[in-house]
């Protein structure tokens, strides 16, 4: 569905349904709608748009209608992902590189859509850099039947790996197409099967258990562990952080975090109170910044076994025990996942 039209600019939602982990079934974005008015409405979450090579080629004027929708619309470029389709001929590959890094200066988060097809040539997309790789629909429509699509996927996941970026399958319908991309390595999905049902929940199929024993030795991943976070907004004064303590005594920290719930800093309960004890601690701190006090954010993925998860509490000899912060792929804050219960689930295994 077109969001606008303006100088022969079409700029679309590519998702259909939510785009969802296929690890934990959480929705990383939604689709971008237009209402009556033709203002572009979405969810706030990340908005997932396509956007065709050509219009990245004809310059900056026509990007304008693209920044102005997402002004009116009340976001910012950092919450679009834009998927770009289409070809790109060999002597306009300048052209283009210059183009994407100036929304990438913006705060755009780039991708190529219909990877493995119809879409840019791999040497391309890698010189490219991009945050998200689309497989084509028509890849993810023929697998798990056919074996060459499979193997098409398989190579994109490959490059993705190779570049650092994410991969999603488009237009997913049947379960035995989840199975095989979550086999392949891809973690981002949207289409009919994964729409929500009429409770508006999503729900992944079951991957099928690894019970290898290496899989068993690393302990549950921290998603399993996890415990809500008590977060703050990162310009929030000292004397927030402190009535937040308050609260409740069994709060171990406050997690800073900005307008995009990325965490920017971590309030330990026990050196954060201690700043306030000392003589004059409240004139001195209290009308101020908590983030003037706060540590920077210990973070782990979601997915991070429990094994993995201790290793990187013990990296700083003085923060062993605070709060790790659970984050998603979008570096957004989760959860907190205390180092007490990573011991206990250690002591498990080994036990």
């Amino acid at each position: 569905m077109p969001l606008w039209r303006e100088h022969d600019l079409y700029v679309s939602s590519l998702l259909t349904s939510p785009m969802v982990d296929l690890d934990t079934g959480a929705v990383i974005a939604h689709p971008a709608i237009v209402d009556s008015s033709g203002s572009l409405r979405a969810a706030p979450l990340p908005m997932v748009l396509e956007l065709p090579v050509r219009v990245v080629l004809s310059g900056a004027g026509a990007l304008a209608p693209l920044h102005e929708a997402l002004r009116r619309a009340g976001r910012h470029p950092r919450e679009a992902i834009l998927l770009l389709s289409g070809p790109c001929q060999e002597q306009d590959r300048p052209l283009l590189k210059v183009g994407l890094d100036s929304l990438r200066t913006i705060g755009y988060l780039l991708g190529f859509a219909d990877v493995g097809i119809s879409g840019a040539a791999l040497d391309l997309v890698a010189e490219a850099s991009p945050y998200l790789l689309g497989l084509d629909p028509e890849v993810v429509a023929r697998i798990p039947a056919d074996h060459r699509a499979t193997a098409v996927a398989r190579a994109v996941v490959t490059l993705a790996r190779g570049i650092g970026a994410h991969v999603m399958a488009p237009g997913v319908e049947r379960e035995a197409q989840v199975s095989v991309v979550r086999g392949l390595g891809v973690r981002l999905a949207h289409g009919p099967l994964l729409a929500p049902g009429p409770d508006g929940k999503v729900r992944v199929p079951l991957p099928v258990g690894d019970d290898s024993a290496d899989t068993g030795l690393l302990g549950p991943r921290v998603q399993e562990l996890l415990l809500p976070a008590v977060t703050l907004p990162v310009e929030a004064k000292a004397e927030e952080a402190v009535a937040a303590f308050g609260h409740e005594p069994t709060i171990t920290s406050v997690i800073l975090v900005d307008e995009f719930q990325r965490p920017k800093g971590s309030l330990d309960r026990s050196r954060f109170l201690l700043s306030f004890a000392a003589r004059y601690g409240h004139a001195l701190h209290g009308s101020k910044p908590a983030q003037r006090l706060a540590d920077p954010p210990r973070t782990v993925p979601r997915t991070t076994p429990a094994i993995a998860a201790m290793q990187a509490a013990g990296r700083d000899a003085t923060r062993v025990y605070d709060d790790l912060v659970v984050t998603d792929e979008l570096n957004r804050c989760l959860g907190i996942v205390r180092v007490s219960d990573l011991i206990r689930q250690v002591a498990a295994i080994r036990s």
